[in-house]
């Protein structure tokens, strides 16, 4: 870092810790974004709204933009941040949020622009325009956001907020560029590294090195950044949540469990009643994937709780309920603890997983085959739905091989075959396993109970190179050595196994420890 960036890194913090100390809000991190308004205190808020928006806190973010309008009403740069606040910038519909921050700072670009004293700032000002006002759904104006900040870079490619916010805008598009999606989101990573190198605790480049690289292949890249961040800003339950990204992707099962828990406790300290409640929501659905990863029932179920809390002070919010419905439905697949429902036309996909392998495995072949059935029309009436069209591959095939065997090996093979071309056709796993139940690891079970051991193998293998360190996954892959006669691969995986679940009343924990103390 030059002499210049780092006493320029200093003055921001300074200022980011004077202001935050006067509002009493924690940390935001380090950075640098000075602006063409003479009033001070809105400066300090702006960058404050800016710290938040970088970790996509944008209720705070909101608050702190509004804040340092009412101190300076033609601050431009200040209506330019709140554009940014409606909507999660990677996914959604559009919002009529932007276009109206933008008209309350003037009814014209002519005028909003002139409002903008230097170029950089309208420059700034002409990509929140793209973002807010381009025709179309949010794909197109994503897409206008970039080229617009693309400009913006051109002219100034050593600006370390130029810099962070033409990244951002390129992992938004990217998710709108079909083919090009991976390259824009390497082009936006190796963005992000830069800054990050320059600039450690800058929570843009962090938070932005993590989704660039949020996935089984190129997560190692985004391990010192997910390390870094998760103390960078945790004024911000997002800037918690996310280093969980990374921590799925290694399997570092007690790193995402913890991570989210703070996430949902900063989350729910910040909540006021008629405030979105994405962030708990979110929070408390990893949280439980990592627990019950850890094998902590209680936990798991605790996290239940919290989510029907959350739905009991936000009744009818459709992603509080159906934060719910997954976690109950996970719960019920990941602890093999099987239960029994009424089956009705309400129940989601993830309801009627659970319901049907449920069946399947009491006995309750009938009601499986029904459970099947319905996921079956589910997926013909979502045909590009690719999780719909697995979970009805999933219950069919279990159905069929608890019905008849050996005999329908052929047809569930089929099945399996064709439900994991379609996942390996998608993205690559980014999180909590979707369908609830992998089906690379579902079909492992399926061919290690039909006695094709060697099979099993591949797929629990390849399970493993998508969701590392999986518990589940590891225990069908020790059970397939085995069966094989690899005691040396089989003790392997039961003591990777052992290293995460503990718990001697686990019949699989004394499973495991039976064959290692024996080899």
């Amino acid at each position: 870092m030059s002499l210049r960036l780092f006493f320029s890194a200093i003055i921001a913090f300074c200022v980011i810790s004077l202001s935050a100390q006067a509002a009493d809000i924690p940390r935001v991190g380090t950075y640098d974004f000075p602006t063409s308004t003479q009033n001070a205190e809105a400066q300090e808020q702006f960058m404050l709204g800016v710290g938040y928006l970088h970790s996509f806190g944008f209720t705070q973010a909101q608050a702190a933009f509004r804040r340092a309008q009412e101190l300076d009403p033609d601050f431009a740069m200040a209506y330019w941040g709140e554009v940014f606040t409606y909507q999660h910038p990677f996914f959604g519909p559009v919002s009529d949020g932007p276009a109206a921050a933008l008209e309350r700072l003037a009814p014209t670009s002519e005028l909003r622009l002139a409002k903008a004293p230097n170029d950089k700032e309208k420059g700034f000002l002409k990509a929140a325009e793209a973002y807010a006002l381009t025709p179309g759904g949010m794909p197109e104006r994503r897409i206008a956001w970039n080229k617009a900040m693309e400009e913006v870079y051109e002219k100034y490619p050593n600006d370390d907020e130029v810099i962070a916010f033409y990244t951002v805008s390129t992992l938004a598009a990217a998710g709108a560029s079909g083919d090009m999606r991976e390259r824009m989101n390497m082009k936006a990573g190796a963005l992000a590294l830069d800054l990050f190198k320059r600039n450690d605790n800058h929570p843009g480049a962090a938070h932005y090195v993590i989704h660039a690289f949020d996935d089984p292949i190129h997560a190692p890249i985004a391990l010192e950044a997910a390390l870094k961040y998760r103390d960078i800003a945790p004024a911000v339950s997002h800037a918690r949540h996310m280093p969980s990204h990374i921590f799925i992707q290694h399997g570092m099962w007690d790193m995402v469990a913890e991570w989210n828990d703070s996430a949902y406790l900063v989350a729910r300290e910040l909540w006021k009643p008629g405030d979105a409640v994405g962030e708990q929501n979110h929070a408390s659905d990893w949280g439980q994937y990592g627990d019950l990863q850890r094998g902590d029932l209680e936990r798991s179920k605790l996290w239940i709780a919290r989510a029907e809390e959350t739905l009991s002070e936000n009744p009818g919010d459709t992603r509080s309920t159906n934060t719910v419905k997954i976690m109950k439905a996970r719960h019920t697949i990941e602890t093999r603890d099987w239960q029994l429902t009424e089956l009705n036309n309400d129940l989601t996909g993830d309801e009627l997983l659970a319901l049907g392998m449920s069946a399947a495995n009491l006995g309750e072949l009938d009601l499986a085959d029904r459970v099947a059935e319905r996921l079956g029309q589910l997926a013909s009436d979502s045909p590009n739905n690719a999780n719909l069209q697995i979970m009805f591959a999933q219950v069919s095939a279990l159905a069929k091989v608890k019905r008849n065997g050996m005999a329908a090996a052929e047809e569930a093979a089929t099945l399996l075959e064709d439900a994991i071309a379609r996942k390996e056709a998608g993205r690559l796993p980014n999180g909590a396993a979707t369908p609830l139940k992998p089906i690379h690891e579902f079909a492992g079970e399926i061919h290690l109970e039909l006695g094709n051991s060697a099979e099993a193998v591949e797929l629990f293998e390849t399970s493993l190179l998508r969701l590392p360190n999986r518990p589940l996954s590891l225990l069908g892959a020790a059970r397939a050595y085995a069966a094989l006669g690899d005691e040396e691969q089989a003790d392997l995986k039961y003591e990777q196994l052992l290293m995460i679940w503990s718990d001697d009343s686990m019949p699989s924990v004394q499973e495991a420890k039976r064959f290692v103390a024996l080899n």
